[in-house]
This record gives C-alpha cells, sequence and structure tokens, in this order.
C-alpha cells in the first residue's frame, strides 16, 4: 500500500521500518498521499507526531471509532488515553 486513499484517523498501524521497527502506533492525521502523522503516547506523543511514509507501515484493519469522534471533533485527550487504548495490540505482537 502505497497511498493514504484506504487509510483513515485512528486506525492501528506498525512500523515496519525505521528507529520505531516493530511498534505499534495510531493514526493522528492524514499529511497527503504518502504521508500518515502517527502517535502511541510514549515515543511519539500528540505534541510531537512522527511523520511517516506509508510504505514503511503495516496496516492493520483496526480503526478506533471513538479516538477517530475525538479528534474530528476536537475533543481534547491525553497521551494516557492513547496508551490505553493501545494497550492490547502491544501485548499480542
Amino acid at each position: 500500500m502505497d497511498s493514504t486513499s484506504d487509510i483513515s484517523i485512528g486506525q492501528v498501524v506498525k512500523s515496519r521500518a525505521g528507529r520505531d521497527k516493530g511498534r505499534i502506533f495510531l493514526i493522528y492525521d492524514i499529511a497527503d498521499d504518502q504521508y500518515v502523522y502517527v502517535v502511541d503516547g510514549d515515543l511519539r506523543k500528540l505534541d510531537r507526531p512522527k511523520k511517516k511514509k506509508i510504505k514503511h507501515l503495516i496496516v492493520f484493519n483496526t480503526v478506533m471509532p471513538e479516538f477517530k469522534d475525538k479528534i474530528e471533533n476536537s475533543v481534547k485527550i491525553n497521551n494516557s488515553y492513547i496508551r490505553k487504548i493501545l494497550e492490547p495490540f502491544n501485548k499480542s505482537f
């Protein structure tokens, strides 16, 4: 997958390249057709999301609808909330 057309905010992804290889992230924002911003609440916090190329990510079919709703409605969220919703994925991978 080399395009952001099938990706949405709140989708769970895993890094396949770079210093953060193997880490689980959430899509925080879509920059353009090749780049997205990802956060995990630990290494990449909300105030400094990581800009990653789509081809460097393994995209899962899981979308966190409550995270997506909060981002789209500008509800204030914190890093512990992101860590909490990513916890089951970090244990299984």
